[in-house]
């Protein structure tokens, strides 16, 4: 007889990891929304400075990074939660707030381990579909609101379709939602939203104890290979509840000091949400001339519709036999052939575009 695994293991989805992460061989990367710039030359100092220091453990409160968060949006530093990337902080809610018998609403398609905070806990998830143009179904999501709902997800701009709402949108859907009820505003692309600046959401956090903002610097920051991200709360309530329920260490010395240092180089961040949005308008334009149909991106990425009479899966295939990682909608909740590319640097994309328009003949 072999081990008795708990029954939730068999609930949690796999997340849908892009292939050939471990292979060393030059490739096109545009499967994970990273950054495509190289290491900021501040964090590259700051992990020098540090890296005689990492025989010790890292703060376990992260203070110095929650004190640039907290000063950075003007809130309370003890209304942020700092954590091994978005997503721990994400699985830290789920586990605060979820249990048998909860309900969590979210839209679908969105990100995907949404699923996971349901399957973990044992609560009920309630999807609810996106619109017509991908983007969340605000008022579909709130008539979904129960008395047993304890968390509503929205994620603006919306993993995988790219699409966002404007915050005056937000701030009304927050209104209609009980106090109870945990507002998670998953803003992991908030930077490259131009709809709104990126601040704006912020200040629905004095009058919604409720909510709770997710970001990450991961993105634009360009530190997805350290892990940080955080959240901004609407109360301490949620921060108490958090640190009882993480473990002690959770963001190491080299990412708190990262994180730290790209904070204090906003210019150069402003460049590169400059830089990717002129190469999303370049992008969406030759895919136009191609015939195809993508959402309207307000994020790093766009979500790219190859039509219905087309093998999404071949597709992929013939991408990478070019050394090119894109990834397949399939994965990520589409139901019907589309394409997730995230906007790499100007010669990645022209690759990319090149390769699609000789494989579909366009």
């Amino acid at each position: 007889m072999g081990l008795e695994f708990s029954r939730r293991i068999e609930r949690i989805p796999a997340y849908p990891v892009a292939d050939a992460y471990g292979e060393r061989a030059p490739r096109v990367r545009l499967a994970s929304n990273e950054a495509p710039f190289e290491t900021l030359p501040a964090v590259r100092d700051a992990l020098a400075a540090h890296a005689a220091e990492l025989n010790r453990y890292p703060d376990p409160s992260a203070g110095e990074l929650r004190r640039l968060i907290a000063e950075r949006h003007e809130v309370p530093a003890g209304h942020v939660v700092v954590g091994n990337g978005s997503c721990e902080v994400l699985m830290l809610l789920g586990e605060a707030l979820l249990e048998p018998g909860a309900e969590i609403v979210h839209a679908w398609p969105s990100f995907s381990v949404y699923p996971h905070l349901s399957a973990a806990s044992g609560a009920r998830a309630v999807t609810v579909p996106l619109d017509g143009e991908h983007r969340h179904d605000l008022d579909a999501m709130a008539r979904e609101v129960t008395v047993a709902t304890r968390v509503v997800i929205v994620c603006n701009p919306n993993n995988p379709t790219s699409t966002a709402l404007p915050v005056a949108r937000i701030a009304e859907f927050v209104e209609r939602i009980p106090p109870y009820v945990c507002v998670i505003l998953d803003e992991a692309y908030s930077e490259y939203n131009l709809l709104d600046d990126p601040a704006a959401s912020v200040a629905l956090l004095e009058h919604h104890p409720n909510l709770v903002l997710l970001r990450t610097f991961s993105k634009v920051y360009g530190l997805a290979g350290l892990r940080v991200g955080y959240a901004l709360c609407g109360s301490h309530e949620v921060p108490l509840a958090l640190n009882r329920v993480r473990q002690p260490f959770n963001v190491s010395t080299a990412a708190q000091a990262a994180a730290s240092a790209a904070l204090g180089s906003q210019d150069a961040i402003v460049e590169r949400v400059a830089r990717t949005v002129a190469e999303r308008i370049s992008v969406a334009e030759r895919l136009a001339a191609m015939g195809l149909a993508v959402a309207d991106s307000q994020a790093n990425f766009c979500w790219l519709l190859l039509g219905a009479d087309r093998d999404e899966a071949a597709v992929v295939a013939a991408l990478m036999e070019r050394g090119i990682l894109v990834r397949a909608g399939a994965a990520l909740g589409a139901s019907e052939p589309a394409l997730r590319v995230t906007y790499g640097l100007p010669q990645e994309n022209s690759a990319f575009l090149d390769a699609l328009a000789e494989i579909l003949g366009a």
